[in-house]
């Protein structure tokens, strides 16, 4: 698939990771979900997961699954389906 320089989104999960983020109880802040992650392997930090929820970073398969079971979300949930 070819980019498109029309869209600034480059990826479809950012908003939906945020509300997610902040929908648990208590709410994880994005340097608590950057630590967790790490704690699984991937690393992210507060700022790349900033730009992934502000959607001017794309999202690797790999991290969306874990950030998916960090947050215990469905990664349906999180790319819309």
């Amino acid at each position: 698939m070819r980019r498109s320089r029309e869209s600034p989104q480059k990826n479809i999960s950012g908003k939906r990771i945020k509300a997610a983020r902040l929908k648990c109880r208590p709410p994880v802040s994005q340097e608590d979900l950057a630590g967790r992650l790490a704690a699984k392997g991937v690393m992210l930090d507060q700022a790349a997961i900033s730009r992934v929820e502000n959607q001017t970073r794309c999202l690797m398969d790999f991290e969306l699954v874990a950030i998916a079971k960090v947050l215990r979300v469905s990664v349906a949930s999180l790319v819309g389906s």
